[in-house]
Order: C-alpha cells, then structure tokens, then sequence
C-alpha cells in the first residue's frame, strides 16, 4: 500500500529543483550529439517500504507536543498525524476543526480534480469560424498554462503560435479580418471572497478567466517570493497576442461568443477568397499536457491560478456553473463521493488565498491517506507535484543548511501554506525507522512568518528523526 505512493512519488518528483529545466520542452531542432541522460535518481526518492518499526501515540506526544506549543505559532495550532500503513491516528490536536488553511487547500484542490477528471484528461482551446466573414473567435477552454509562444513558462504546454497556423491553413485565401474572444466558460466573479486587497497587485494570482497565458502572468516566468505581475485583462491580453501572429492589431481585438457549432472546417484543398465557411466550423485547436502534469505545477509552485482553473474543472465535470461558488460546492461533493467527510469544510476558493476558507487537519490527513492506500489509484498522482524538503518548489529553500530542521530533507515532502498570520504544511514524511506518515499542522493565528514556518518544519524534521516507538 505504502509502495505504491513511494514509487508513485518517485516516478514524478525526479525533475524539480536543481534539475528544473534541464530537459529542453519543445526544441526547435534536432540535437546534433547524443542528449545527457538524466542523473540516476538519488537514495531521497527510493521506494518506501511498509515494514518499519511503527511510531506510537504516545511516542509522537511526547516528541512534538512540546513544539506543537511553541509560542511563535500562536494560540491555534491544529495538528493530526497519522499512520499511513494502519491509519492509526498518532498525534490530534484540535484535528476536526476548521481553520484557515492558505495553500494547503491545494490539496483538496488536485484530489478532487484527479477524481473527476482522471490523471490524463487535457484543456482545450479552440478557434471557430465567427458569424461575419474573416472572423475568428478564440474560444476560452480553461487552459491557464496556455502558451504565447516556445518562450512559455510550463514546459510542453500548448501555444497561441501553432494554433494561429492551424487557423491561417483552414481559413486558406479567406482575410482574416477579426478576432473575438469567448470567456463564456466561467461565470461569475473574476476574484473570491475573502481575498486580501493586494493579491492580484502583488502578483500572487489573476482574474480568472477562461482564457489566459502564462496562468495570466505578463512575464512567462515564477517569482516565489517576488510575485509575478499579472494582466488586468487575462483574456483580452492573450486575445491581443493570438491576433498578433495572424498579423492583426490589437485593435482587432473584441469580446463576444462564438456561433453554435456548424459543419466541418473547410478541406484541405485551398479556397478561393470568395468561398464561406459555416459559422461555428471548428478552425483549429490545441490541448494542453495531461491534467497530472498540470497539477504537478500547481503543487510544487503553488500557483493560485491553476488552482482555482482546476478548481472549475471539478464543477464542469460535475455539470455546475464553472465559478468559486459552483467549484466550491462541486469540490465538497467529491469529497462527499469519496467518502470523506464533508462537514470538516468551507469553501470559497480552490487556491486558499481566501481567508474564508476552513479546513481541518484530519480531513488533509484523510485525503492523503486515501491517496496513499491504492483504492483510489487516481488520487496517487497528486504526491508526483508536492514539493520536496530542501530540493523543489516551495520546500527548495526550506530545511536547509544551517538549520537543525535540515535532516528532513528529502524525506518530508509537503504543501505549505501562507498568508499574513496563517502558517501551514501538509505532506507526507518517512520517519528514521522507514515508516511513512502523512500529517497536516494549521496554525492561523501565528507571529513572524519566518519563525513560524520554520517552527512548522521543526515539527515535521522531529517526526522524521523520533522513530517515537
């Protein structure tokens, strides 16, 4: 049962951190000299086994209660712990109660979007015939790793450049004169409740549209402690950008929705200038990578905007308005499908940026341990994206040299989470007796965040060197 996760999380987590970006994603010309192999993965992602020595209850007290009390975590610190190979619960405090979580919502995030849509589904952006000659309405599909160009910041996603020459061969002789944009996926407000006024000015997350590059980033690049400036209009900019490779300006550019669906495109014998198409024919279209790489990025960067699109793809799939509301009541209804429970949870986002969110611990434990036990194969992709102690993402820079907290490095892997007084982590980690456990540490009245998240990893690095038999 334990194998499983192991091998499944060592099959994904081999190319964060310091090999990020090695293997080139999209080249433009054939290698002249045999490529460099990937290095051989080291002993950190080696396969778990399920016979280690088992923690107790009381061992695991006695080792971190005294941290779980640690003043720089303020007055509600939540915590379960919880063996993965008996499900035994090792360490609850205040466990069932919901407290603001920031990012490890994500969490819920990738378990329910795997569930509805499975590791392998992928977003589609298409371009249709408008209703006048020469135009062409870019249709919206929920993409937001979307790609302007070969310059994307996600490796392999599908680009605005080779969808505009599907468009200029299906539309032949025919000018393209117009380019509209449909949104008309989503609906309702473009920003959550319970967003802090400065998220999108300070670059952690956009509008939500259905329609983006870059998940909305006007650089294709991530700064995890800077922000990322985003476009006003995520839509109307990645309108503008597709209009540019088919020659228009930006001035070509407007909102509306695509015609019902007509009769095929064209063939592929030229046209004459002359010739129509039917309104609605599909022109082209453009896919992005499966649902598990894209979860993979939300996890490890944390990226709020991926989270709230595959937040909506749990209401589409569900049948439901694609908004925070209907996301929020869709995710909740898997969670009821697979049988957790559901009364440990408010939902009005799917990143955790919203402060109206509540969480218990015990609830991310359960996910994690469903995952974790292979009754659910689908929920196992969701540990290839968690960041990795000391080596990836949001955990790159944590657990490291001077700190007493290094030994957890490659051995706790987890999802942070961090707004301006919530602090916390929620992950997986092998303790020094090869004994996997998955655990969830909710702090939402904490003091100086630094001391706080490194008080959290205190914890986690105390779980890993206790054996607490």
């Amino acid at each position: 049962m334990v194998l499983l996760l192991a091998v499944v999380a060592a099959a994904f987590v081999v190319r964060p951190g310091p090999v990020d970006g090695w293997l080139a994603a999209d080249p433009t010309t054939a290698p002249t000299v045999a490529p460099t192999p990937e290095p051989t993965p080291t002993p950190v992602l080696a396969a778990v086994g399920t016979s280690g020595a088992a923690p107790t209850a009381e061992g695991v007290k006695a080792a971190i209660g005294p941290l779980v009390d640690a003043a720089v975590l303020g007055p509600r610190v939540n915590v379960s712990v919880v063996d993965t190979v008996t499900g035994e619960s090792l360490f609850a405090q205040n466990a069932e109660t919901g407290t603001v979580p920031a990012s490890t919502t994500k969490l819920l995030t990738a378990a329910t979007v795997l569930a509805a849509r499975g590791a392998a589904h992928r977003l589609t952006t298409r371009v249709v015939a408008g209703a006048e000659p020469g135009e062409v309405v870019l249709v919206g599909g929920g993409d937001p790793t979307l790609s302007v160009d070969a310059k994307g910041q996600f490796p392999g996603a599908a680009r605005l450049d080779k969808l505009a020459a599907q468009v200029e061969k299906a539309m032949g002789a025919r000018p393209i004169t117009k380019v509209i944009v449909d949104t008309s996926l989503y609906e309702g407000p473009l920003t959550a409740k319970g967003w802090d006024g400065d998220v999108i000015g300070g670059g952690q997350v956009a509008r939500i549209q259905p329609l983006m590059t870059n998940a909305g980033r006007i650089k294709p690049v991530h700064n995890e402690f800077g922000g990322d400036p985003r476009f006003a209009d995520p839509a109307g900019a990645a309108g503008r950008a597709f209009a540019k490779h088919l020659g228009l300006p930006a001035s070509a550019v407007s909102k509306g929705t695509a015609p019902p669906a007509g009769a095929p495109a064209a063939s592929s014998a030229a046209p004459s200038a002359a010739a129509t198409l039917v309104a609605g024919a599909e022109l082209g279209k453009v896919e992005s990578p499966p649902l598990v790489r894209v979860v993979d990025w939300m996890l490890e960067q944390s990226d709020n905007v991926i989270a709230e699109a595959m937040a909506r793809q749990v209401a589409l799939a569900a049948g439901a308005e694609a908004s925070f509301e209907g996301a929020a009541t869709a995710m909740i209804a898997k969670l009821g499908e697979l049988e957790l429970s559901t009364g440990e949870v408010k939902l009005s986002d799917g990143s955790g940026l919203s402060r109206q969110n509540k969480i218990s611990p015990k609830l991310l434990t359960d996910v994690l341990n469903l995952a974790a036990g292979g009754e659910h194969p689908e929920l196992s992709a969701m540990f290839g994206g968690l960041p990795v102690a000391g080596w990836s993402g949001t955990l790159q820079h944590r657990f490291v040299v001077p700190s007493a907290n290094q030994v957890g490095q490659g051995l706790v892997r987890a999802k942070t989470g961090s707004l301006t007084g919530v602090n916390a982590i929620s992950g997986e980690l092998v303790t020094k007796d090869g004994r996997l456990l998955v655990f969830a540490i909710l702090a939402d009245a904490t003091g100086e965040s630094v001391a706080a998240r490194q008080a959290l990893d205190k914890i986690a690095a105390k779980l890993v060197t206790c054996g607490c038999n």
